[in-house]
């Protein structure tokens, strides 16, 4: 019976965050339709729902091989970003002195025009896979050090004061309080980072997404661009969306088990 209820609440609660997103979408692609059909918008403007649904059929495999390439990119970036980032904030956090002296240069990371130096990445790391995925990192690693920082600073001081009056180490400290407190931020800072990824790597592919016969969603962009293909650019920008948003799930679903296990433990 209890069974029985969870599924049932399980089921309302999944009714409940899909129908009205998707019921929007829905209303804005119907409204997208008549409104480009009725004002006779030319298609190389705003192609209508149906011409960016045709485009992405006939233009599927190659669609699929972009996304696939521009997901390697964003991926190998997010993992990249997650692994340094948390390692840097744990840096900084040990002392302030050291946060002061580091954290601006953290900071450059997030204010440094991508576009700007993506042709220097294509020199250091050769078009294609590398250069993307290090675009993708730049662009990804700041919400990562931030959160990661402000979790292990938000630390209750007398759970402190409490490990040090029964004698354990720092490192002690560190394990089993500092980081489990800090996991709600550091889940935090990967969902933003996640999504970022994606952005980085598609900028970095307007500049070094071509190599050894692969194109990622970016190269796809500027050429259906060049050619005037409104609906096929329409389609990569909705897949490179979509793609953002399984990254996002992916993490969210990640750290919510990851939560859920640390909370049944403590």
């Amino acid at each position: 019976m209890k069974r029985s209820n969870v599924m049932a609440r399980s089921k309302t609660r999944l009714h409940s965050q899909v129908v009205p997103p998707l019921a929007t979408f829905v209303l804005i692609v119907v409204a997208w339709e008549i409104a480009v059909r009725a004002l006779d918008v030319p298609r190389f403007l705003v192609p209508p729902p149906s011409a960016v649904l045709s485009a992405l059929m006939t233009d599927l495999a190659m669609l699929a091989g972009s996304t696939a390439t521009t997901a390697r990119g964003a991926l190998f970036g997010f993992l990249l970003s997650a692994v340094v980032g948390t390692g840097a904030g744990l840096v900084l956090s040990v002392s302030k002195t050291l946060e002061r002296a580091l954290y601006p240069y953290a900071l450059f990371l997030q204010t440094v025009p991508i576009v700007a130096i993506a042709p220097l990445l294509v020199l250091w790391f050769g078009p294609g896979l590398r250069a993307v995925a290090v675009s993708a990192f730049i662009v990804s690693v700041f919400p990562v050090i931030a959160n990661t920082l402000s979790g292990l600073r938000s630390v209750d001081p007398r759970l402190k004061d409490l490990f040090r009056l029964y004698g354990a180490s720092r490192f002690d400290t560190l394990v089993k309080l500092d980081l489990p407190f800090a996991l709600p931020s550091i889940a935090t800072g990967l969902r933003v980072a996640s999504g970022l990824a994606v952005i980085g790597a598609i900028v970095g592919e307007f500049v070094a997404g071509f190599a050894e016969g692969s194109a990622g969603l970016g190269i796809t962009v500027l050429a259906a661009y060049r050619q005037l293909r409104t609906d096929l650019l329409f389609a990569a920008v909705m897949l490179a969306s979509l793609l953002g948003l399984a990254l996002f799930a992916l993490v969210n679903v990640a750290s919510g088990v990851v939560l859920r296990r640390f909370r049944a433990h403590t």
